[in-house]
């Protein structure tokens, strides 16, 4: 019998002074393909960058490539996140800096990068061509990394990982940011790569996954239990559904019956357009659906809304009743305005607590704000009980499990009862019954009076409240409609 490709024995592996993985066993054999689901923050990530020597731990683990394989001898993990940097090899970004063109240009294009990535490991780049054209990735080539948007950073990694095709792939999150069409076109190359010898491990717990898949297991207290199919995952319990906060029960104050109006807006860089001619009226309390396949120009039309993006004072748009670039602050927008992102959520101050995270929503900040008030304070307290989260109230924001930083971030979306929420792919990250929770919220927050606007791919993962739908295909509005039936987008 040949050795496994992954024979781990008495991993034991801590983070943030917790146990989170406790002598674990597990084996994965040529031929398996094994899909690790379960609750979040069980242990899965930790899992796979222990496996390839990301994460310090006791135990063995030991890797077995096949010599006569011809398919590289390696493991190559994409991570739930990417973690560029610029051109001195530096972090250091700032959340509006992927708007700026100008300060963009201090990271690589995508070309570039994949360049370089594929001249370090000996790769072609013209075999990396189907696999760009297949995930819709390929009108990229040119934009800056700091420019693109959770999908797309999604994409690049994956665009690396099967160009690469080691002889074992984990992927953390596979269909983080994608769309539909992007989803299954993934799953096809994932299984052609199974086929051509690839050993798969997907951390996931989507259903839609490659027919290969043939084993599942999840983390239960530190050790791998194996199950028959992702519907034996084990799920949060359902959320006793708490009565809103009282400050959040109140409609607030509006300065305008429209709450937003673009009138033929055009953003380009260069030659490229990234929205043309776009126009979008939302009146006050409507909720809005806003989808698009990835790079179709959602998030550039939402950094115009939120006062993020430079090109938003060459333009005719008009919010809460005031044309912009008419004397109004940027903080004056964003004081009527909650935002989450997965972009947010990148930049955001590692070194802030959750109680310092959810707090600085009410002035806008990334984790750095004055002393909240009083009655601040009472609010704070009461929605952190609201989304469970006061017994993490000190802890550093970034050492919680993904799905407690996203609760988190979007109690800061609406800590401060804005006129307009703005939810971008709010629910990246969450398991089922934290999304059901979460969507539960935004129906019970619509019911008094908010106005919407919520981004999402996923169809089973929305609001019952969505009353109407702005479609964008390659910057250009191909659908504007009143949602009188259920939501069918290809």
């Amino acid at each position: 019998m040949t050795n496994p490709v992954v024979h781990i024995a008495n991993l034991t592996l801590q983070y943030a002074g917790q146990s989170i993985l406790s002598a674990l066993d597990w084996r994965v054999q040529r031929g398996e393909h094994w899909v690790i689901g379960g609750k979040s923050g069980s242990g899965k990530s930790s899992l796979a960058k222990a496996i390839l020597g990301q994460e310090k731990y006791t135990g063995n683990i030991q890797l077995s490539f096949d010599p006569n394989s011809t398919l590289p001898p390696l493991a190559h993990y994409v991570s739930s996140w990417y973690r560029f940097t610029n051109l001195e090899g530096d972090r250091n970004f700032y959340y509006q800096q992927r708007y700026n063109k100008h300060q963009g240009n201090d990271t690589l294009t995508v070309y570039a990068d994949l360049m370089h990535f594929g001249q370090k490991r000996g790769l072609q780049m013209q075999d990396a061509e189907p696999i760009l054209e297949a995930l819709g990735f390929e009108n990229c080539r040119n934009t800056q990394l700091i420019e693109l948007s959770s999908g797309e950073h999604k994409k690049l990694q994956l665009v690396q990982a099967l160009w690469l095709k080691p002889q074992l792939l984990i992927i953390d999150e596979p269909y983080t940011g994608l769309d539909k069409n992007s989803r299954a076109q993934l799953n096809a190359i994932l299984t052609q790569i199974a086929n051509q010898g690839t050993t798969l491990i997907l951390i996931t717990n989507d259903n839609n996954i490659p027919s290969i898949m043939n084993r599942f297991a999840e983390i239960i207290d530190g050790a791998v239990r194996e199950v028959d199919s992702t519907a034996d995952f084990t799920k949060d319990q359902v959320r006793v559904q708490k009565t809103l906060p009282y400050f959040l029960q109140q409609a607030p104050t509006v300065d305008a019956d429209t709450m937003l109006e673009l009138k033929d807006v055009i953003v380009r860089y260069g030659e490229k357009v990234v929205l043309n001619k776009v126009s979008w009226t939302v009146k006050k309390g409507e909720k809005w659906l806003l989808q698009g396949h990835n790079g179709s120009g959602k998030s550039t039309l939402l950094s115009l809304l939120n006062g993020d993006h430079p090109q938003a004072y060459a333009s005719d748009i008009w919010l809460f009743g005031n044309k912009r670039g008419s004397g109004e602050s940027i903080w004056e927008i964003k004081e009527k305005i909650g935002i989450i992102s997965p972009e947010l959520h990148w930049y955001f101050d590692t070194n802030a607590t959750v109680w310092h995270a959810v707090a600085s929503g009410f002035y806008d900040s990334i984790g750095w704000f004055l002393d909240v008030k009083y009655e601040e304070k009472k609010q704070l307290e009461q929605l952190l009980d609201f989304f469970d989260l006061l017994p993490d109230k000190n802890k550093l924001l970034h050492t919680l499990p993904l799905g407690k930083q996203r609760l988190a971030l979007l109690a800061r979306t609406i800590i401060k009862n804005p006129q307009l929420l703005i939810l971008d792919e709010p629910c990246q990250g969450l398991d089922a019954a934290q999304t059901a929770h979460f969507n539960a919220v935004v129906d019970d927050l619509s019911a008094h009076g908010k106005t919407l606007i919520y981004v999402g791919h996923y169809e089973t993962q929305l609001p019952n409240s969505l009353s109407h739908r702005l479609v964008l295909e390659k910057g250009e509005v191909i659908l504007s409609e009143s949602l009188l039936e259920s939501i069918a987008y290809n």
